[in-house]
């Protein structure tokens, strides 16, 4: 028996990780609907937001994708005890950063959303920087491998 399998993981782990890969998965959607958003769709936006979204570049879709697949990926290495966990939500947690630095510092999309748009970023950088920890900790106590 290995020694990771001899470790009892609680059950508050796993239901956390349940949780944060329900949303990652919400935020794979958020991505799949940012990238397939039709010309139809983007009449019907108003002006500001138009503007925002066509203003958006590729580098920052990257980051988009790293953050909600990396995070998704590294919810699904932790349920499966895997020890690449940690570094697909680093790599998450980047992603996560240079998003919420272009939205924040170069878009300033909250001039167009207004100041109540910053609840789920904020939200959003938590949430990455949980599961960072989350997977430091399970690996330093041999949860995963």
């Amino acid at each position: 028996m290995s020694e990771q399998s001899a470790v009892k993981v609680p059950v508050w782990f796993w239901i956390l990780v349940v949780v944060c890969l329900i949303w990652n998965a919400l935020g794979v959607m958020a991505y799949f609907a940012q990238v397939s958003t039709t010309p139809e769709m983007l009449a019907a936006m108003p002006a500001a937001e138009r503007q925002l979204f066509e203003s958006n570049p590729a580098w920052a879709t990257a980051a988009f994708a790293l953050a909600v697949f990396g995070g998704a990926l590294g919810c699904l290495a932790l349920l499966f005890r895997q020890g690449w966990a940690l570094w697909l939500l680093v790599l998450s947690l980047l992603g996560v950063l240079v998003q919420m630095a272009h939205a924040f510092f170069i878009s300033k999309s909250y001039e167009v959303y207004g100041p109540g748009a910053v609840v789920m970023p904020v939200m959003v950088i938590v949430v990455a920087v949980v599961l960072v920890w989350l997977a430091r900790m399970a690996r330093c106590r041999h949860w995963i491998s």
